[in-house]
């Protein structure tokens, strides 16, 4: 394949990294962003959302990269999610004297390595995306420098990320060793030979490694600190694009280089997502903070998306993909509302300081109610439909332990249903704390947009969203 046809399949990313260079020399110059910098930041992610969407499906750089539906899925979202977090993050910024123009190149280039993930086709591609998402997150984790909390949180994301990336590494290592190749389609033909019980010992590292980086227990204990340190327009990005990258990292690695061996690793799988389902259910019950009760939500909702995963095949992949979009859309909406309010200049994020919003608020309480009853999977919200979709998956593979998982699944998720219903408690019935202020325009858009898509718009989405997971479900298994 020539040069210029590879070129074409990877030109999200050359927009993203071109864009970075480009926004990185004018930032420099500039000394400071401005309206007009964040505008061209938005576009570029924009730009190569629609690149990902006409551009050519295709193997490039001898299957190394993989452009297919599942990608051209995956980037759309993680582009927009990255958009809406530099619009979002600049405006909250200015607000406290911290804005910079580098919150938005971090943003693209993690973007960038997102997109890199989405596609990888071998081992090597897989970790350089890895690798570059995840130092730009540690970053923009301690944005706030001089913020004790946001540095706390900076250096434990930084220390355990490590951690995961030797994880990684090491399994990748084995697994190289035993098939002698990193490319996804030799890994799969590989284990079908001889050396198929060594390729599952690399398989295991290399799943407690991604664990990490989706938040999975029992490799969350990053999550809650980083989400309550980190400032909040950050945490509502970590929450949504880096999640739905993580677990395309899982459906690429299992069901493109690994698609035979599902009864090996869904046993792995399960165990990790029903021990994220009951951490986030129960360790959730005892947080006032917001932003670690939505980890600890994060945590849990990662086991339901797991248990897609789990299930293998198209459908088990379908149910999944549709489950990460929902999600995100609910969790960016959520956290928009979070970094919307503010008493006396102080941002509001406990439980107690939600008391008596609706007389206060009454447009993001009823936003904040709707995200809290999509996550505890009331229908009609979207919350319910993410949910029926993965445990349909689970109870019509078959497989006894997969129908287990999704009752047990159920029961976790009624477990947690608590502290969401506790919000709401909060918010309609309990005596109001005082007057909120004015909240950010571009943060109560977002809010509201997220909270119709919640309900009723999703009825609607799910005619065009449901088809398009399909087809990219299909893409997997023929790298």
């Amino acid at each position: 394949m020539t040069l210029s046809a590879n070129l074409s399949l990877i030109l999200p990313e050359v927009i993203l990294a071109v864009s970075a260079l480009v926004l990185l020399a004018w930032g420099a110059f500039q000394g400071k962003t401005s309206p007009a910098f964040t505008l061209a930041s938005v576009a570029a992610l924009l730009a190569a959302a629609v690149a990902a969407v006409i551009g050519p499906h295709g193997h490039a750089f001898n299957g190394v990269y993989s452009a297919d539906a599942a990608a051209s899925y995956a980037k759309v979202a993680i582009f927009i999610s990255s958009a809406i977090g530099i619009v979002l993050g600049d405006r909250w910024l200015a607000q406290r004297g911290d804005q910079k123009f580098e919150y938005a190149v971090l943003i693209i280039l993690a973007a960038l390595g997102m997109g890199v993930t989405a596609s990888a086709g071998d081992l090597i591609s897989l970790y350089i995306g890895v690798e570059l998402q995840s130092l730009a997150l540690y970053v923009l984790a301690a944005f706030r420098r001089d913020d004790a909390k946001a540095s706390e949180a900076g250096l434990k994301y930084f220390v355990l990320g490590a951690l995961s990336s030797g994880l990684l590494l090491y399994g990748s290592s084995l697994i190289y060793g035993f098939a002698g190749s990193t490319r996804f389609a030799d890994i799969a033909a590989a284990a079908d030979s001889a050396h198929g019980v060594g390729l599952l010992f690399g398989l295991v590292f290399l799943i407690c490694g991604l664990a990490f980086k989706v938040s999975a227990a029992p490799f969350h204990m990053w999550t809650p600190d980083v989400y309550e340190g980190a400032p909040t327009p950050v945490v509502g990005f970590f929450a949504a694009a880096p999640k739905l990258a993580a677990m395309m990292m899982f459906a690429r690695v299992l069901g493109d280089a690994f698609p035979d061996s599902v009864a090996q690793w869904r046993q792995v799988l399960v165990i990790a997502a029903l021990i994220s389902v009951f951490v986030g259910a129960f360790a959730g019950l005892a947080q006032t903070n917001l932003k670690r009760l939505w980890a600890y939500s994060s945590i849990a909702n990662v086991g339901y998306a797991l248990l897609g995963v789990a299930t293998g095949g198209e459908t088990g992949l379908h149910a999944m993909l549709v489950f990460m979009i929902l999600y995100m859309v609910d969790v960016t909406g959520f956290f928009a509302c979070l970094q919307a309010l503010s008493r006396d200049g102080k941002p509001m994020e406990t439980i107690e300081d939600m008391a008596g919003l609706i007389k206060e608020r009454p447009g993001i309480a009823l936003a904040m109610t709707a995200f809290s009853l999509s996550a505890l999977g009331l229908p009609p919200f979207s919350g319910f439909w993410s949910k029926f979709y993965v445990f349909k998956a689970a109870l019509g593979t078959g497989d006894v332990m997969m129908q287990w998982a999704a009752v047990l699944g159920l029961i976790g998720s009624v477990v947690g249903a608590f502290y969401y219903l506790r919000l709401i408690k909060s918010i309609w019935f309990d005596a109001s704390k005082g007057a909120v202020d004015a909240p950010a325009p571009a943060a109560r858009a977002v809010g509201f947009a997220a909270a119709l898509f919640a309900f009723p718009v999703v009825l609607v989405a799910l005619i065009w969203l449901d088809p398009a997971a399909k087809a990219a479900a299909a893409a997997f298994g023929h790298a």
